[in-house]
């Protein structure tokens, strides 16, 4: 069986780690299939939100497979190529079009962490536990990933967490804003998917539209990107839906949106 699972329900997708033995640790293969899953299900009209999950209830993941850096990252050389991969994952998912949510059961740790924070949403649930050991591997962790902690959790934190290399106990991670939903296990399946369900009614062009702003906003509101969301704006309201969106609330009725 395949180390990355894809699964549907409806028009939201299941992206799964597949190594329950070892916590769900992330090999270099996994990495890259997790970079070609995530850009295919980007493409694919009838998906409007992805859930990234570790298989099973004791791990997100662990990290990345460290058995595996004797040989895969033994050197500068390997070790820019290993990290090329593991940024093509977090790219991907950081630039794909549709709502992405890390839903978190137990550990959640190095790499791992990069891919939750990639992710626009992360929930946990109670015993879930989060860490960055790259200090005790003599590991720099990789820029974007650190810009996107600190955008999260704020400066001192993000320093506290890559310093120590501390393990984030759950409350904490809610406390810090790492995490935006804290819940109990059982319901933490049933919370996320119904929460995507909500999303998957919403407009695709708002909702896409929404998250190329929010990302312009950390970016900075270059005439570029100015230009760029003004576009996506007159497509919103020249489309199939913003006819369908008003007419239903004049009608009194849920809306059926296609994304046209």
């Amino acid at each position: 069986m395949s180390d990355i699972l894809v699964e549907r329900d409806g028009s939201v997708a299941t992206v799964v780690f597949n190594r329950p033995r070892m916590r769900n640790a992330i090999s270099l293969a996994m990495w890259t299939e997790i970079a070609r899953v995530t850009e295919q299900l980007g493409r694919d009209d009838d998906v409007r939100a992805i859930v990234y999950r570790g298989a099973g209830r004791q791990a997100f993941a662990s990290g990345a497979d460290i058995s595996e850096f004797e040989e895969q990252r033994k050197d500068a050389a390997s070790a820019r190529h290993y990290g090329a991969q593991t940024e093509a994952a977090y790219s991907a998912i950081r630039h794909c079009p549709k709502p992405t949510v890390a839903m978190v059961f137990g550990y959640c740790m190095g790499g791992a962490m990069a891919l939750a924070m990639a992710c626009d949403l992360r929930f946990a649930c109670e015993g879930s536990r989060f860490g960055i050991p790259a200090a005790r591997l003599n590991i720099i962790y990789p820029v974007s990933s650190v810009a996107q902690l600190v955008d999260l959790v704020g400066p001192a934190y993000a320093k506290d967490i890559l310093f120590s290399a501390r393990t984030v106990e759950d409350r904490e991670a809610l406390a810090m804003g790492f995490i935006q939903r804290l819940v109990a296990v059982d319901d933490l399946e049933p919370m996320t998917y119904e929460y995507l369900g909500t999303i998957a009614d919403n407009a695709p062009m708002s909702v896409r539209g929404s998250k190329v702003t929010v990302e312009y906003a950390l970016e900075g509101f270059t005439d570029a990107n100015r230009a760029h969301l003004r576009q996506l704006a007159l497509e919103a309201y020249e489309s199939q839906d913003y006819k369908e969106g008003t007419r239903a609330f004049m009608e009194k009725r849920m809306p059926r949106f296609t994304g046209r």
